[in-house]
């Protein structure tokens, strides 16, 4: 790879925090799901929108919205960069060109450098992608980095994907009902693995 991710160049090209070099990696979709991605336009005709249930009618949000996904995984990242101040950043931050290192390598090499790695899944969020990635990073390094891996999905998300990485990586897997939650649960988590750095239970990443 002509760019070689490190631990360095990541903490480089983020802005200063308290802790500038507790690495955070934040995965998720960065766009919305839309019906629009399925539907036909005369299918989309056909259905009465007001009479679907809360979860469906979600699911027909305007195209105005398509980056709410992005949008929640800013917001995160700026929660977690205040309190507790961890470098938190998503795979765009750190700017290196899909041309030289292909995505799935970037997150893989994202995720080796960070102290932690949290798989966020919203119930608008266009997840496939986020998926296969995340399935790539756990067949490269769930012996090696397991314990720093998170998945929190919106309750209304589910998964046979999920439900198989649990088993077959026992992968921590949580859920969150409200932003607010789903926060909180992000900062327990990263708490915890600062508790076990500093036990000497994991390697403390210079």
């Amino acid at each position: 790879m002509s760019v070689k991710i490190t631990r360095d160049l990541i903490a480089e090209r983020l802005v200063h925090v308290t802790y500038d070099r507790f690495l955070f990696y934040v995965m998720g979709p960065y766009k919305s799901f839309n019906l629009n991605y399925v539907l036909s336009e005369k299918q989309r005709q056909e259905i009465d929108v007001k009479d679907l249930p809360g979860p469906l009618r979600r699911l027909f949000q305007s195209k105005d919205e398509i980056d709410a996904a992005q949008a929640l995984l800013r917001r995160v990242q700026g929660a977690l960069r205040v309190t507790p101040g961890v470098n938190a950043f998503l795979a765009i931050d750190v700017d290196v060109d899909t041309d030289e290192v292909d995505a799935a390598t970037q997150s893989i090499e994202y995720t080796r450098c960070s102290n932690a790695t949290a798989f966020i899944l919203p119930f608008l969020g266009h997840n496939f992608g986020v998926g296969e990635e995340a399935g790539s990073i756990l067949e490269a390094l769930s012996e090696t980095h397991g314990d720093r891996l998170i998945f929190i999905h919106e309750d209304d998300v589910t998964s046979a994907m999920i439900r198989s990485a649990q088993v077959r990586w026992d992968l921590r897997v949580a859920t969150y009902e409200t932003e607010s939650e789903l926060v909180s649960k992000l900062r327990v988590f990263i708490g915890g693995i600062m508790h076990r750095e500093r036990r000497g239970d994991l390697d403390l990443l210079d």
